[in-house]
């Protein structure tokens, strides 16, 4: 069993920062392709941003790209979502998710059914 926590959301002004986190317990923690995904009301859970067993990849939806960063620290079991110039589009309920996958995936995986752990969210809040 993999329990998620989030922690870290808030809120800020547009164009401030924010650091997420994400600490797992249980399973083995280097051997998953990590994720974040967000929600905003009314609209679908997107992807973020991914990073590959042992960070060797990171990737990013088109509309986080230059302004976020992914990051993983398997001695801690953890990752990260570091948001930078936040705008108010980017408010919503922030999701850790993990995924099994092979020392070699290096295929991005966008969609939310591909991911077997999630946690409970954190709620990010960008006031213009």
């Amino acid at each position: 069993q993999v329990k998620l926590v989030e922690s870290g959301g808030g809120l800020v002004q547009a164009g401030g920062s924010l650091r997420l986190s994400c600490a797992a317990a249980g399973g083995t923690f280097s051997r998953y392709v990590m994720a974040w995904f967000r929600q905003a009301p009314g609209k679908e859970r997107e992807f973020v941003a991914d990073i590959t067993r042992n960070g060797a990849s990171t990737r990013y939806a088109e509309t986080t790209k230059g302004r976020f960063a992914i990051s993983r620290d398997d001695a801690k079991r953890t990752v990260y979502l570091q948001m930078n110039s936040l705008l108010s589009e980017d408010t919503g309920v922030y999701y850790c998710a993990g995924r099994h996958a092979i020392l070699t995936d290096q295929l991005m995986r966008t969609t939310t059914s591909e991911y077997a752990y999630w946690g409970q969210g954190t709620q990010v809040t960008v006031s213009s």
